[in-house]
């Protein structure tokens, strides 16, 4: 990419790095303020992780009360209150309606265009770029950010050119999805301003495990529909649960409700050092063990005694499940229902309800949705997404310390930082240029 054509401005009042749902946001936040922005993406695509989110669809918000919303960030969720009554969830949703994005609710408060599209999100985000004379930078690396005097300098490329601005906003995301270009390049920076950066790890990802039926893929391939899934401490009580779906892997455990669980998984391990934790999965939830026991007794024992118990009990979970907990159980499938002690029917109806999974780790954060962990929200402003350390310097999106579940959360996130961080940008560079 050559700088020196005729027409391409050497500085600027804010430039945003990245292009992500958050950069893309922060950029257009600031051109409206009638800032002159330049955005840079070392990319050849703006807008990748939001053209993928969804499964393709981009579940651009969630429409849950702001209470609900930021009981689904459980990573410094708490750090937005201030954020979202300036810019709240409804505000995203009016904002994309003006773009000419009609949008539908799911289950869940799942917003999702109505196009079933990502890339029409995407365009409109884009078109709304263009309009506002944004200047961008495609396929551009940044080597650097200069600091000068306790302010931001200039923005130093691996080219060797040097752009001059007034705020930056550093938009650059996590280390999770690597493919969408989120590769930690903002840590750096970050740190050389004077933040710091805490524990990255990985959440929203599948884990891993030793188990002898994951190891002799047994159960490989199969889904559990609505079952409860939860984390236990070392003293067996329930740090978290999730009632969700999940799969078992040839590695370990995934689905909706494993990747929620997984940021506990690894905040256990950690806090109590552990090389395992124990995962309790509930595949009848809305019905009590005794209630399971005695549901049973009356099948096996009084009404088709004769009958084998594999026939008995079919559909009462999935058959391959039913055959596992059979073997685990002890229990020959083709045994005859009366002929079944009630000792091994308690002990099925309780492995139903709390079969105990040893899980060691997870995959590692490359493999993540989510990054948690990243500049510490103690060091920023929470109203305008600026530095505490470092004038005309904003953070926005997942390079914060902040992380939520999947389901429109963390876009949620981006979006109303990414919105704070351009907004306050821009007017931050206005001063500058009047003092």
């Amino acid at each position: 990419m050559k700088l020196d054509k005729v027409g391409v401005r050497m500085n600027y009042d804010v430039i945003v790095i990245g292009g992500g749902p958050s950069g893309l946001m922060a950029a257009i936040a600031a051109g409206e303020k009638g800032a002159k922005v330049l955005l840079i993406d070392k990319g050849d695509k703006l807008g990748r992780k939001l053209a993928i989110s969804g499964g393709g669809r981009c579940n651009v918000t969630n429409r849950l009360p702001v209470e609900e919303i930021i009981k689904h960030l459980p990573g410094n969720g708490k750090f937005l209150y201030s954020a979202f009554s300036i810019f709240s969830n409804e505000d995203i949703i009016k904002f994309f309606e003006k773009l000419g994005i009609e949008l539908k609710e799911e289950d869940h408060g799942r917003m999702f265009p109505v196009s079933n599209k990502a890339q029409s999100v995407v365009d409109a985000l884009l078109d709304r770029l263009d309009k506002l004379n944004v200047r961008i930078f495609k396929n551009c690396s940044v080597a650097d950010i200069n600091y000068r005097d306790g302010h931001i300098s200039d923005v130093l490329l691996k080219d060797g050119t040097s752009i001059s601005a007034k705020s930056i906003v550093i938009a650059v995301g996590g280390k999770s999805v690597p493919h969408t270009g989120s590769t930690g390049d903002g840590y750096a920076w970050a740190k050389k301003a004077g933040h710091t950066i805490t524990e990255l790890f990985p959440t929203e990802v599948p884990v891993t495990s030793n188990e002898p039926f994951i190891k002799n893929k047994s159960l490989q391939g199969l889904s559990l529909r609505d079952i409860d899934l939860s984390v236990h401490n070392p003293k067996g009580k329930p740090i978290i649960s999730h009632r969700m779906d999940m799969i078992f892997t040839h590695f370990g455990l995934s689905g909706p409700a494993v990747l929620r669980c997984s940021q506990f998984v690894v905040k256990a391990m950690k806090k109590w050092k552990l090389n395992e934790v124990t995962m309790s999965l509930d595949v009848l939830p809305d019905k009590k063990e005794e209630e399971i026991f005695q549901e049973i007794i009356t099948l096996v024992k009084k009404s088709e005694p004769k009958k084998s118990i594999k026939n008995t009990l079919k559909g009462f979970v999935p058959e391959r499940y039913l055959l596992f907990l059979f073997e685990h159980n002890e229990i020959d499938p083709s045994e005859q229902g009366a002929t079944i002690s009630n000792e091994k029917i308690r002990s099925f109806a309780k492995s139903c309800k709390q079969f105990q999974i040893k899980v060691n780790g997870t995959l590692p954060l490359e493999k993540a949705f989510v990054t948690g962990g990243g500049v510490s929200v103690k060091e920023i402003e929470p109203q305008t997404m600026a530095s505490k350390v470092m004038d005309g310097l904003y953070f926005c999106g997942e390079i914060l310390d902040v992380h939520g579940y999947t389901g429109g959360y963390n876009i949620t996130s981006a979006l109303v930082t990414g919105r704070l961080a351009g907004t306050n940008a821009a007017l931050s560079s206005k001063k500058s240029y009047q003092s």
